[in-house]
């Protein structure tokens, strides 16, 4: 079955749900009281509301005048009770969940699952032997109450401080849900944890905050998945995860982002990466009204190194403007950067990005590769690279192609029996393969799919 098929349709869950509007001191502030948070998390979230008020909304990017904020309903808490086991969902979410394929997940491949529907986590579940070994993973709400000085210790204070930007701030003053995953010293996590996001609900504002922490010699992989059905109108999902990598451990996170065509993807992801540590982002890009994702990767201890791989695919309507943010702020630190994005349509993707070689941060290297191609005459992509290199021995590249399918590729593949669609699809899916082939397999084979049939649209 389709994800298209699953999330279309009525919106069976939407009566008795609670909506917050019209976002002020007091919504933000009942809130938290609601919630039962400690002091210092309503203080750190009218802080968040007054940077949040006083920013403008920024310019310098996609044309977001069309993104209404008043409209927005920030928190909506479902008509589902937090459950213990997914056959305990209702049978409408349980039906999704099952051909989302998340059940069959979570027996054969996952250390560690989680759902969240709306404003709220409504399931998580670790196996037992990471919980032994020190490791926590629950919802930040949970977290808050639970590990509030861990929680302290790394909620918006050096990795996204509410006034990185204005989204940033708006996430802090409103946020709920997300996860707080942290995997002590020397603690190697051999299997993925997951959590899946889902919104069915019309003009609504997704916040969910998500804090990891791997501390030294820690290993850990977190796969995410958004999914919206086409009834949201004008929402907005506006997310923080900020990632903390220790003295050589690593940290990879992989996204898989299929929200509906009307949704406003503004996103906020940065880490931290110490000594010999590694961070991984792998992103791939598919639904959205408009995309803005940046994650930044700051490599502060000797030796750190990043890798970011992007994959996207933008179709009619749609702007993804993707990127990365590269910081060298120690010596001997490399980061690579590989972006492959297809446009369709009058759609059009956008590689913007920025490496800085900070003064003192000797013997860096940083290399930037973005590829695009176009698969339709109105389609269109753009490349705004920003490179600040303070220390004369970086080494530092950019390197940008666009092109489009060639006639010539096109008629060797359609002479060997391949019809048009076809022979597209096998190109398209070639030249997104080394990106795809960083995602988990059992997330590969669902994603090429989805292109395939965009792209048989595309052509249709």
């Amino acid at each position: 079955m389709k994800e298209k098929d699953i999330l279309d349709g009525e919106a069976s869950r939407l009566e008795g749900m609670t909506e917050l509007k019209h976002l002020n001191e007091e919504v933000v502030t009942s809130l938290s009281r609601e919630k039962g948070e400690p002091d210092w998390m309503l203080k750190k979230r009218l802080y968040s509301l007054s940077v949040f008020e006083s920013k403008p909304i920024p310019t310098w990017g996609v044309d977001l005048s069309g993104l209404k904020l008043d409209d927005l309903a920030y928190y909506v808490k479902p008509d589902v009770e937090k459950v213990d086991s997914l056959s305990d969902l209702p049978a409408d979410l349980k039906k999704t969940f099952d051909a989302l394929g998340i059940p069959e997940a979570e027996r054969n491949f996952l250390a560690g699952n989680g759902i969240m529907y709306q404003s709220e986590v409504i399931y998580e579940r670790m196996k037992d032997r990471l919980a032994k070994q020190g490791v926590i993973f629950m919802s930040m709400d949970e977290a808050v109450k639970k590990h509030p000085d861990l929680v302290q210790k790394y909620f918006m204070t050096r990795c996204v401080p509410p006034t990185y930007h204005k989204f940033a701030a708006l996430n802090g003053a409103i946020w709920s849900g997300g996860t707080f995953l942290y995997v002590p010293k020397g603690v190697k996590v051999s299997m993925p944890v997951q959590v899946y996001y889902l919104v069915d609900h019309p003009s609504m504002g997704q916040f969910e905050h998500t804090v990891i922490v791997a501390e030294d010699d820690a290993s850990v992989e977190y796969i995410e998945g958004c999914s919206a059905p086409m009834y949201v109108k004008g929402g907005l999902h506006a997310g923080i995860m900020e990632i903390f990598v220790g003295k050589r451990a690593r940290v990879r996170v992989t996204t898989i982002q299929n929200w509906s065509k009307n949704i406003y993807n503004l996103v906020t992801k940065r880490a931290i990466v110490e000594e010999e540590g590694k961070m991984e982002w792998v992103e791939a890009s598919l639904g959205s009204k408009v995309t803005m994702l940046y994650p930044a990767s700051v490599l502060a201890g000797r030796g750190a190194r990043a890798e970011h791989f992007y994959v996207s695919m933008a179709g009619d309507g749609q702007v993804l403007d993707t990127g990365a943010k590269i910081v060298h702020a120690a010596p001997d630190t490399s980061a690579y950067v590989l972006s492959r994005s297809i446009s369709k349509g009058s759609g059009r993707a956008i590689y913007r990005g920025q490496v800085r070689v900070n003064p003192g941060a000797t013997g860096c290297s940083s290399s930037v590769k973005c590829d695009s191609l176009l698969i339709s005459d109105e389609s269109s992509t753009a490349t705004f690279p920003t490179e600040e290199v303070y220390e004369p021995d970086a080494d530092v590249s950019h390197e940008a192609t666009a092109g489009r399918i060639a006639e010539e590729q096109l008629f060797y593949l359609m002479s060997r029996g391949f019809s048009e669609e076809e022979a597209r699809g096998l190109i398209v899916r070639g030249f997104m393969e080394p990106v795809t082939k960083k995602i988990p397999l059992e997330y590969a084979v669902e994603f090429n799919k989805i292109v395939e049939a965009e792209v048989k649209n595309g052509v249709a």
